[in-house]
């Protein structure tokens, strides 16, 4: 089945995905810093039981770490999801564009994702589903303050959107804490690649809402547009600079990087990441004069992380030798 990060739309622009999640509390339980084990598994099941014709149930519990890791690195589940101890759940479609969290943070987390820029749409299937489940599920929710969250920045409308994006060049000219300041004077806020609390890799950021109260699903999404096409363009600006006053020595960066993953023998993630990230901008560019692999290359930034290439070589492997296998997989998709 084709995945999201497989569409050809993850490569197309610097927007490599749109994604909406959302938070909800049920009215019944108390929130997770006070719920029981006992409760949260029998809040697994319900919720499980009203979304099984839908979802695929996936056993956390039973997972490897490697397994673990593998969800997080897809954008399935959150860095959060995997500290919680207590009795936790997951719902996924194959082609993983939605999941539901059980007993993260909040009680329910919906996730809705999409290659590329599609926010409207991501966001209407993430209603869809919240629809369903509210069906035969009541909310802790307050007519004045909104939905109810454990952390009080998500409650009201519990709404995060987001875009994932590749800033290759305002990073790399120092631009980016400029960016980020003005940013955040409009109410969102630039994360890592896995959001809040993760390192940006490949110069990969998550852009996103910091407010949830007193706005609107709609105001939200359509600020978060805007803001993010601002920061798009100020991208754009810096990549057709360097190809007006660098064009060789910036050239000359991106066939390093793609010599370098056809040849070498061991990759930290770290650099390659680095490397992946000037091969994909120099496709934006049109500089790279070479066939693009098979896979995105986003869908490769995800294969060579640890979890993802341990279950690609169907065993653990430690430090060194994922170093190994990580540059024997790129030799692989950028051979001759």
């Amino acid at each position: 089945m084709k995945t999201w990060h497989s569409e050809a739309k993850a490569d197309e622009t610097p927007i490599i995905s749109s994604r909406v999640r959302l938070a909800r509390n049920i009215k019944k339980y108390p929130f997770l810093s006070r719920i029981t084990p006992e409760q949260s598994k029998m809040m697994i099941r319900e919720t499980t039981d009203r979304l099984s014709n839908h979802f695929e149930f996936i056993a956390f519990d039973q997972k490897s770490d490697a397994e673990k890791r593998f969800l997080l690195e897809r954008h399935i589940i959150s860095p959060e999801f995997l500290k919680i101890t207590k009795p936790k759940g997951l719902l996924m479609q194959r082609d993983e564009k939605i999941s539901i969290m059980i007993n993260e943070e909040d009680h329910i987390r919906i996730q809705a994702i999409c290659a590329g820029d599609d926010i409207d749409s991501v966001w209407d299937t993430a209603n869809k589903v919240d629809d369903l489940l509210e069906e035969n599920t009541e909310y802790a929710f307050d007519k004045d303050y909104g939905y109810l969250t454990s952390c009080p920045t998500n409650t009201g409308t519990g709404l995060r959107a987001s875009f994932m994006v590749h800033l290759p060049m305002l990073e790399r000219t120092g631009q980016f804490k400029s960016v980020l300041t003005a940013v955040s004077k409009f109410g969102m806020t630039i994360r890592g690649i896995y959001g809040e609390g993760s390192e940006p890799m490949g110069h990969i950021f998550q852009i996103s809402n910091q407010i949830t109260m007193g706005k609107s699903e709609e105001d939200i999404i359509s600020s978060l547009k805007r803001i993010t096409s601002q920061v798009i363009e100020s991208e754009t600006r810096f990549q057709e600079k360097a190809l007006s006053e660098r064009r060789i020595s910036t050239a000359d960066r991106i066939y390093r990087s793609f010599g370098t993953l056809r040849y070498a023998r061991s990759l930290s993630g770290k650099e390659a990441m680095e490397h992946l990230s000037s091969i994909r901008m120099g496709y934006m560019m049109k500089i790279l004069d070479a066939p693009k692999p098979d896979l995105t290359l986003y869908q490769i930034m995800m294969d060579i992380q640890p979890g993802n290439l341990q279950l690609i070589k169907g065993r653990e492997l430690n430090e060194i030798e994922r170093d190994i296998a990580r540059a024997e997989y790129l030799r692989g998709i950028f051979k001759d």
